[in-house]
């Protein structure tokens, strides 16, 4: 039941989104164990002056425009290693199809319990037993 938002250019190509789309999706099947068919995801394109980021870096990274900002919120309960995993995977596909150095792949991963969830109806499907 993840949820990804996706801040990205203005200028990017609708192939460029979809690459980063599918990118987050298929790491979130194969590595997340998300069920197939839960993609639900919020794409929010930006002009220059509404993406901020260090422009002398963080943490050793430099970032250039083309930064692109994901953040996953799912339902906690996964391994440090799984999600190192899972950062890995979407910001080596992303730079592998759609030519995003990898330092310009920033993402965070917000957790959640399963009653935080509603998937409509106003019901909590994942209410706790």
């Amino acid at each position: 039941m993840p949820l990804a938002r996706i801040d990205i250019n203005r200028d990017a190509s609708p192939e460029l989104v979809q690459v980063v789309s599918e990118a987050i999706y298929r790491a979130m099947v194969e590595i997340a164990n998300a069920p197939v068919h839960d993609k639900f995801q919020v794409i929010n394109r930006h002009t220059a002056d509404e993406i901020i980021f260090p422009k002398e870096g963080y943490l050793g990274l430099t970032y250039t425009r083309g930064l692109i900002i994901i953040q996953i919120t799912w339902v906690r309960g996964r391994s440090t290693e799984l999600k190192k995993k899972f950062f890995r995977q979407v910001a080596e596909e992303i730079h592998a199809k759609g030519g995003v150095r990898k330092e310009d792949v920033w993402i965070q991963l917000v957790d959640t319990s399963r009653e935080d969830w509603s998937f409509g109806n106003g019901d909590m499907q994942y209410e706790p037993t």
